[in-house]
């Protein structure tokens, strides 16, 4: 009889749908689906290949994933596995495993990886460098924190996640506005960190039983936050095929001991991190479930391995063979220049004529497509090669010619 998987997600996205797709390759398993949206929002295949669905009203809501496994379990046996890739989904999900006895995450971890400043609490208590930080609820605590730290600080949501509501704060003047616009309380109050200057990076990580079994380090150019400040600056994500050097050392001392400590199993975390001038590393904050941004992708195309398989066969059955970096990959993430709606893309046809034969994948925005208000922008082009320098010098070359021009 096949395994029942539950598979979550309260809206059928670009990137669920990839997950979608490679849960169903799965051998002997019969994968169920619980989301806000119909059934019939999925494409046709995956209708046809899921075992079944059942919609929801709130799929954040703890209960209402636990009443839907039990609705689900009369047709299709007790579930082995109740995953989900969605960051906002991991302590509702790990709620709903407990009260159903399903193994996987717990609670009191899922919430140390979606609480930043829990995360960092637990971090610092067990010496992992990161950021110094505090959970501000009102203008006193806010100005005492900056006291200690000094200008610029940074300014997010606790459970925040993938940049949103993200700001840096240079001077006073800057933190009467935010007061002003957000002004904290101690029932809505919001995590103060310390800037800190250096190269950003991720971590992404394999947790199997325990112990780590394969990890990934990539660059940001430039970092997210400088991102989403200019809305104008079109981005890129590389990760270079060789990690392998002493310079690296530390992250992944300390990355995989965050992931101990923080109390991830087995599981395949998203970590991002500084280099700070002097050499010295400092984690930013940790994700238990896979990556954003189209990392799931990149790193599909740097192993010759399909992530979005090999994430749900990691969770289902335990097991995650470590792939070999057989290229450099990177992301360019284009974005409009001006407000309104897409009128024209410029540069498409060089950007072809020079990178075309190392272009794996490309997503261009169409004309009249409304502006992305998200990081990641309104398109991307991904590009690999074996050789790290021509994968970093064709994502500069991308984005100086690309543009996307709005009205």
């Amino acid at each position: 009889m096949p395994h029942h998987v539950i598979f979550a997600a309260p809206f059928f996205m670009d990137a669920t749908l990839r997950f979608l797709r490679g849960a169903l390759r799965l051998p002997n398993v019969a994968l169920t689906v619980v989301s806000q949206d119909p059934a019939e929002r999925m494409p046709n295949d995956l209708q046809k290949a899921i075992a079944g669905h059942w919609r929801v009203d709130d799929a954040l809501d703890p209960q209402q994933l636990v009443d839907a496994a039990r609705h689900l379990e009369v047709s299709f046996g007790r579930p082995v596995s109740y995953i989900a890739a969605l960051e906002q989904l991991q302590v509702p999900l790990a709620i709903a495993r407990e009260v159903l006895g399903i193994d996987g995450l717990s609670s009191d971890a899922a919430r140390n990886f979606r609480d930043k400043s829990r995360m960092k609490d637990v971090l610092r208590g067990a010496g992992v460098p990161c950021a110094r930080h505090a959970l501000v609820g009102d203008r006193a605590q806010a100005i005492a924190f900056i006291e200690l730290v000094g200008f610029p600080v940074v300014v997010k949501p606790p459970d925040g996640a993938g940049g949103k509501s993200t700001f840096r704060l240079d001077r006073p003047q800057d933190l009467e506005r935010w007061l002003q616009q957000y002004s904290p309380n101690p029932q809505r109050p919001s995590l103060f960190e310390e800037f800190v200057r250096g190269t950003e990076h991720s971590f992404d990580s394999v947790m199997v039983d325990g112990k780590p079994v394969w990890h990934s380090i990539s660059r940001y150019m430039p970092s997210p936050l400088e991102v989403l400040e200019n809305a104008w600056i079109q981005w890129c994500v590389m990760l270079p095929r060789d990690i392998s050097g002493p310079e690296y050392d530390p992250i992944r001392e300390a990355g995989i001991e965050a992931n101990r400590v923080l109390g991830l199993k087995t599981g395949l975390s998203h970590m991002e991190w500084f280099r700070k001038a002097g050499g010295d590393i400092a984690i930013s904050e940790v994700g238990a479930r896979p990556p954003g941004a189209q990392f799931s992708t990149l790193l599909s195309y740097a192993h010759d391995v399909d992530f979005y398989r090999a994430w749900p066969h990691l969770m289902v059955y335990r097991e995650f063979d470590p792939p070999k970096r057989a290229y450099a990959a990177g992301a360019a993430y284009i974005r409009g220049q001006g407000r309104g709606r897409v009128k024209r893309i410029a540069g498409v046809d060089e950007v072809q004529h020079r990178f075309g034969s190392i272009v794996v994948e490309a997503k261009l925005p169409h004309e009249g497509q409304p502006p992305s208000d998200s990081y990641e922008g309104d398109g991307y082009i991904i590009v690999r090669h074996p050789d790290t320098d021509v994968v970093q010098d064709a994502l500069q070359q991308i984005v100086s010619t690309i543009r996307v021009e709005l009205q």
